[in-house]
């Protein structure tokens, strides 16, 4: 495990980031950066032994933030509704070439992308790996996502090659735990009584838990290089919304309701090769359904 190390870890609120950065810091002194816009977040993430610093990337500000960490883990993301492409590219891309540079002396660096970044492939069980082509998913929650993040990586890249800072971008696929992601949000949805709204039937996904991300994220700074690597993260097990909605009701002692509708411009399913992230890291450690019911035991369970 990462021990002793300064660890810089951006967003440390978030989802992925706030389990992470706990899981960090109890062997390792943890930097916090981000906004802390939500009230009692940054509370939170002190509490858990991480030292926070407000910063916006955006604007590239970064006084009282130090420059000699070890490793650099940027999780942070700009994701909201309408169509300002320009502030998106600022917040994902720009503010990812700003947080490199200033953390240029680090040992390697792991900047979080996404499956989104795919092209839309017509065939809901086409497996994607990391050269097949990439495009706009124009995702309805936000329509920026897809772009910023492809801008991302490029900015990335090339910082990986001009600073010599070794990189690995992962691309997240469905990231879940107590925390939430989308297999816990169909998972509240049911439990609150409202249908799963979905793009395919069945619709893919291979679904990695918060235990696993905590575990590998060791391994996938290790594979950090210039040029950049770019690894695939998700789970080893292919389940469809459907399947975990199914299992979700029963845990709840509901029968739920799925909804299929596709969207057009979009993935119909988010298979990944995950080869190269398999001889990195190994195989994960936490099937599914364990992990959604440990979920649902911190989040629904009645004592």
């Amino acid at each position: 495990m990462l021990a002793d190390q300064k660890i810089l870890i951006t967003g440390p609120a978030g989802q992925i980031a706030f389990p992470l950065a706990s899981h960090l810091a109890r062997d390792n002194e943890v930097w916090g950066i981000a906004r802390f816009g939500s009230e009692g977040s940054r509370e939170r993430v002190e509490s858990a032994g991480v030292r926070t610093v407000m910063c916006d990337l955006a604007a590239g500000d970064f006084t009282g933030v130090p420059d000699d960490f070890s490793y650099v883990v940027h999780l942070a993301a700009f994701q909201g509704p309408g169509l300002d492409y320009d502030d998106a590219i600022r917040v994902n891309a720009e503010g990812t070439g700003l947080l490199l540079s200033h953390c240029r002396r680090a040992k390697a660096a792991l900047v979080m992308s996404t499956h989104s970044v795919y092209k839309p492939h017509g065939d809901y069980q086409h497996v994607f790996c990391e050269s097949d082509p990439l495009g706009d998913v124009n995702a309805t929650h936000c329509p920026t996502y897809s772009v910023s993040k492809i801008a991302e990586e490029a900015v990335a890249r090339s910082c990986a090659r001009a600073l010599e800072l070794p990189t690995v971008i992962t691309r997240m696929n469905a990231a879940y735990g107590a925390t939430g992601g989308l297999p816990v949000l169909h998972m509240d949805a049911i439990v609150a009584g409202q249908p799963v709204v979905t793009r395919w039937d069945p619709c893919l996904y291979m679904p990695i838990h918060q235990d696993d991300i905590n575990a590998q994220t060791e391994s996938l700074l290790a594979a950090a290089s210039v040029p950049a690597t770019i690894i695939n993260w998700a789970g080893d097990e292919i389940v469809s919304v459907q399947q975990w909605s199914a299992y979700a009701g029963d845990l709840a002692g509901v029968r739920p309701e799925v909804i299929a509708k596709e969207i057009p411009g979009t993935l119909r399913g988010s298979v990944a090769d995950i080869s190269k992230r398999l001889n990195i890291t190994g195989p994960c450690q936490v099937h599914w359904k364990d992990g959604l019911r440990r979920a649902f035991d911190v989040r629904h369970r009645v004592s």
